[in-house]
């Protein structure tokens, strides 16, 4: 279930805000690093001299401007969530739930083991999901599986909270995922994309380049009572891979 990813991790302290993701992780030790869109150069390089070769400093800066209508109105939602559904719940504890689901998730997704996915994804989206991924090139598969070294940003979108014409209740939470693969794709098939290269060479000139890919999971919970408190996957797009 996915609710057992999210006992397992909820307890972790999150590393994201909505404002501003640094990853202080050295990608390569005594590398070269640096960000392009589209094959164009959007960033500065981050080097390593011989001085600084004991502790390099390279890091990824990731920085998101949330809409401020969204972020006040979200801010509501997890409110009412907390006082009426779930005294206890925490968007950075859900967060860093979610990011595991997804990377767990999404590497059945590429492994087509779909199988697993019982309990995990809503079943009606299992059927749609097979029939899509059997069909995939090779690479594409493997650019639907997200590393959880590999995932560079992740952030809340909406929230909802509605009612069935049965008085069951419900709570869905759209997340966004940033992640890196090093999958070959084409430019052209990617197109209307936000799509960003990261070239990595080490001090040997090998250079490796990986692609920044989006996705998107909608996780829902019925808060009914007596209704095991289980989050299922109700929505799953990656680019445009899937389409």
């Amino acid at each position: 279930m996915v609710s057992c990813l999210f006992r397992c991790y909820s307890r972790l302290p999150s590393a994201f805000t909505l404002t501003r993701f640094v990853l202080n992780k050295n990608l390569v030790r005594n590398h070269r690093c640096c960000l392009d869109r589209e094959g164009n150069h959007m960033a500065g390089r981050f080097y390593s001299s011989g001085r600084d070769r004991e502790q390099p400093k390279q890091k990824v800066v990731v920085v998101g401007i949330p809409n401020p209508f969204i972020w006040f109105r979200t801010r509501i939602y997890y409110f009412l969530i907390r006082t009426y559904f779930d005294k206890e719940f925490s968007i950075e504890e859900f967060t860093e739930g979610a990011k595991q689901a997804f990377s767990h998730v999404s590497r059945l997704l590429s492994q087509c083991q779909f199988d697993a996915l019982e309990g995990l994804v809503a079943k009606d989206l299992i059927g749609k999901l097979e029939e899509k991924c059997t069909s995939l090139p090779s690479n594409y598969k493997k650019a639907l599986s997200a590393d959880p070294d590999e995932i560079m940003y992740t952030t809340p979108g909406d929230v909802g909270i509605f009612y069935d014409d049965n008085g069951r209740k419900f709570v869905s939470i759209l997340m966004r995922f940033w992640y890196l693969t090093n999958a070959r794709l084409p430019d052209d098939s990617m197109e209307g994309t936000r799509i960003f290269k990261v070239a990595l060479e080490d001090g040997e000139g090998e250079t490796e380049t990986k692609r920044l890919l989006t996705a998107i999971y909608e996780f829902q919970r019925e808060f009914t009572k007596g209704v095991p408190p289980d989050w299922t996957i109700t929505r799953i797009e990656h680019s445009k891979l899937l389409d």
